[in-house]
């Protein structure tokens, strides 16, 4: 199985497609949505080709291997629009002798993480700068991971998304 995992789309028909472009040609299986899909956001400027019905129309296409968690920008409407859930705050993946806790960022993150056992992999988007780091939890080593954003890049990161597979986890610059 290999997956990509993406955060922080904002609406971005550009960059979606650019997303959907390394999804294909990377062979991957399923794609793991780690919030903030269709809306920009009030602190964030309007990203390149700003476009929320093409980005719906784009990842509905391909709804059947997508896996979505609520962004603090994502809502009620935005789920009626799509042909995916995207209101769950977290979801756990288990595959690949690993289990991973997904989620936005916004509400669990690095500084307040859910009880999670030694070696777990927490997975976030919300801060758009890319992250691949261990914390303690009590004597816990949980790895937390953030893609980066695909459209909104802070800090000096490249838009960008992970690939995971048997390998672990790689960078793939969009």
């Amino acid at each position: 199985m290999r997956y990509i995992i993406a955060s922080d789309i904002h609406g971005s028909a550009f960059w979606c497609e650019r997303l959907l472009k390394a999804f294909k040609s990377s062979n991957a299986d399923r794609m793991i949505l780690l919030g903030d899909v269709l809306y920009h956001g009030p602190r964030n400027g309007l990203p390149k080709d700003y476009d929320p019905k093409r980005v719906i129309a784009m990842l509905n296409e391909m709804a059947d291997v997508i896996l979505a968690v609520r962004g603090n920008c994502d809502a009620q409407v935005d789920e009626m629009m799509l042909d995916f859930p995207i209101l769950s705050d977290s979801a756990f993946i288990c595959d690949l002798d690993k289990r991973l806790f997904c989620t936005h960022g916004h509400l669990l993150n690095p500084e307040h993480l859910p009880p999670l056992c030694d070696g777990d992999i927490f997975l976030f988007g919300h801060t758009h700068i890319p992250m691949d780091e261990i914390v303690m939890q009590k004597e816990k080593k949980i790895r937390c991971i953030n893609p980066g954003s695909v459209s909104i890049p802070k800090n000096g990161s490249a838009n960008r998304c992970l690939a995971w597979d048997d390998d672990g986890f790689s960078e793939i610059i969009l």
